[in-house]
């Protein structure tokens, strides 16, 4: 059947209309990556990849959270922080120091033990007493039998070098409530051989709390060496740094004469109030008689 021009033309755009209308019909249930390119007032890479892939667009998220400066970071080392074991080890080592002298401090702390330490340089007669007392407070801090037993067993292995080792293991580990930061090193005995029996004390807080020179001899460095050789049978060199309050342990290495132990030859401390005031009262006084009185 043949159609007029007209009719024809009618049909025509009838049948545009119906397409038009239908395209964006059905092109709503299909997925973006089967659309067509946007008008020409879009972006010229068509479709974005994160479009292709499912994807949303992702944006940059910018922490709120300072930045750190590692100029204001802690530092390591410094002074050292006593913990709840430390405490209970001060406490103790001051009872046994209290029941020595007979009497104790009203203050806490180590402010106390050190006033417990300066009453018991006061209460000896001589420093050969002092240094007596004090033995016997180290004395009081270990089983008896645990000293016998180190003395007879373990100090005569291999010439004392692992009892040597042990004490600089022992010491470092479990006295830094009472003299600060320290670390075991090596020390070089009399025949040339080196052990790692040494402990090194980066600043005494013993020394530098009492602010005495005879306080640090006669209460701590002779006591000790005593102590460790009479009891424990190891020999131990203790050499104080009167300068920057540093000290050194040398466990295995005989202590030198006591009229060649440099040590008691240095003069009183700057810190010592006794010694500033003598100072200021006679600054005639020679060298050797600026030494400690309490030496």
């Amino acid at each position: 059947m043949l159609c007029s021009p007209s009719s024809l033309s009618h049909h025509q755009r009838t049948s545009r209309l119906s397409v038009s209308m239908a395209t964006p019909l059905a092109t709503r249930g299909l997925p973006l990556a089967s659309r067509g390119p946007p008008s020409s007032s879009s972006s010229s890479s068509w479709p974005p990849s994160s479009i292709l892939l499912g994807r949303r667009p992702s944006r940059r998220l910018r922490s709120s959270s300072p930045q750190v400066d590692a100029a204001a970071a802690p530092e390591k080392g410094g002074e050292y922080r006593p913990s709840f074991a430390d405490n209970l080890l001060l406490a103790f080592f001051r009872s046994k120091m209290v029941e020595e002298v007979g009497w104790d401090s009203e203050k806490p702390g180590y402010a106390g033990l050190m006033e417990v330490a300066n009453r018991l340089m006061v209460k000896g007669k001589s420093a050969s007493e002092t240094e007596q007392a004090a033995v016997r407070v180290l004395q009081s801090l270990f089983p008896p039998l645990l000293l016998v037993l180190y003395k007879a067993l373990l100090a005569p292995i291999a010439n004392g070098q692992l009892a040597s080792m042990m004490l600089a293991r022992a010491t470092a580990l479990s006295c830094q409530w009472l003299m600060g930061t320290c670390s075991v090193n090596s020390v070089t005995l009399p025949d040339g051989k080196s052990w790692s029996s040494g402990v090194f004390v980066e600043k005494c807080k013993y020394l530098e709390e009492s602010k005495c020179l005879g306080i640090c001899i006669n209460t701590c460095k002779l006591p000790t060496q005593t102590f460790f050789k009479d009891h424990m049978g190891v020999d131990l060199y203790m050499e104080p740094n009167f300068e920057d309050y540093s000290c050194q342990f040398n466990f295995g290495v005989p202590p030198p004469p006591l009229d060649a132990d440099k040590a008691l030859k240095e003069p009183c401390l700057d810190i010592c109030t006794n010694a500033r005031r003598r100072r200021e009262l006679g600054r005639n006084i020679v060298t050797d008689e600026l030494s400690c009185p309490q030496v």
